[in-house]
């Protein structure tokens, strides 16, 4: 007989919502994301990338000492400051078009001394 590959327990509660599945918490008092070490080495780079991008250029900020959470808020404050579109994933702000010096500034702005990396 085989085991099952999980426990089970509960997924959704009436009274708190969607439950974490590791630590049983109500997800927005999850404890599993405080645990988890934000990647980065504590240099900010912000560099213009257009590789394997069909010609399109972008500007990529790496090594910020973020959650996925924060990282997600920063990047729609990125975006807004240069009234373009991107991403924030894998620990990289995306920002469409070349905006390295008005990221710069904002990144200065919230406290982070970013450095230009690249060309």
């Amino acid at each position: 007989m085989k085991k099952p590959t999980h426990s089970g327990g509960l997924v959704y509660s009436t009274d708190a919502g969607r439950m974490c599945p590791d630590c049983r918490q109500p997800v927005a008092a999850c404890v599993c994301k405080a645990q988890a070490a934000p990647k980065g080495d504590g240099v900010v780079r912000v560099t213009r990338e257009s590789k394997g991008r069909g010609g399109k250029t972008v500007t990529l900020v790496k090594g910020l000492p973020l959650d996925a959470l924060a990282l997600a808020q920063l990047g729609k404050q990125l975006k807004a400051a240069c009234g373009s579109g991107g991403t924030a994933k894998d620990g990289v702000i995306e920002v469409q078009g070349d905006h390295c010096d008005t990221v710069m500034q904002a990144l200065q702005k919230q406290g982070y001394a970013p450095k230009r990396a690249g060309g």
